[in-house]
């Protein structure tokens, strides 16, 4: 489960505890004490990872990690994100390069690391985290939108290649959550206001509003789902 320390990772790493996993947890920059401590209050076996995911070498051992430690990996989370604000024109090479790398190269570098144990078992189930962004072009964000875009085409890619080997490869498009990465959108009036006018359902999501789905996409209620990009938005989708 990449990207766990808070927000959605750390809303779907619990929801998957109290559905009876195990679960490896995952920081950039030090192990998600906080998840970590939940997951162990609900009984888990667990542990915490570190590593930046934008470096192949580190997406290569955090499957070797979670393998050693748990003998199998059954399930694959990619959830790490991060996002770079800036307009179209003035975007920078530098968060271009981070974005894509982090977003986008580690759900390709940690789906074939997976995916090589599930597919020598025969069976297996990645969970890549889309957006909102995966179907629309956003304002500022060309990066994000740009990985986010290509997370929805990976994943149905591989689930072409995959599903006949037992190995089931779908993905969640959040909408608008109420975390750290619209931290900036919750704070400017005008783009809150005019996003909560356009969700049907009346607020912002939270992370536990994940909960269904990614419980639904690992276990095997989902063996005859394979290449979904399964939108969770309140409704936004629908206006």
């Amino acid at each position: 489960m990449t990207g766990s320390s808070r927000g959605l990772g750390a809303g779907i790493a619990i929801a998957l505890a109290e559905a009876g996993a195990n679960v490896a947890v995952h920081g950039s920059r030090k192990p998600p004490q906080a998840t970590l401590e939940k997951l162990q209050a609900i009984g888990a076996k667990t542990i915490g990872l570190v590593g930046d995911v934008g470096d192949a070498a580190v997406c290569a051992r955090l499957v070797e990690e979670t393998v050693a430690h748990f003998g199998t990996i059954d399930i694959l989370v990619n959830n790490a994100g991060i996002i770079r604000r800036s307009p179209a024109a003035d975007h920078s090479e530098e968060d271009w390069k981070a974005v894509i790398d982090v977003n986008l190269s580690s759900v390709f570098r940690l789906m074939q690391q997976a995916g090589r144990h599930m597919l020598a078992r025969g069976s297996g189930k990645i969970i890549n985290i889309a957006s909102l962004l995966s179907f629309q072009g956003g304002i500022t964000v060309p990066s994000y939108a740009a990985a986010k875009g290509g997370v929805a085409q990976l994943t149905k890619a591989f689930a072409n290649e995959w599903a006949a080997k037992g190995v089931n490869v779908n993905a969640i498009a959040p909408g608008y959550m109420a975390t750290d990465n619209t931290e900036a959108l919750q704070k400017n009036p005008e783009r809150a206001r005019q996003i909560l006018e356009r969700i049907p359902a009346g607020r912002w999501g939270d992370p536990a509003d994940l909960a269904g789905a990614a419980v639904f996409l690992a276990s095997s209620a989902s063996d005859y789902v394979h290449g979904s990009v399964l939108v969770v938005d309140g409704g936004w989708m629908n206006r």
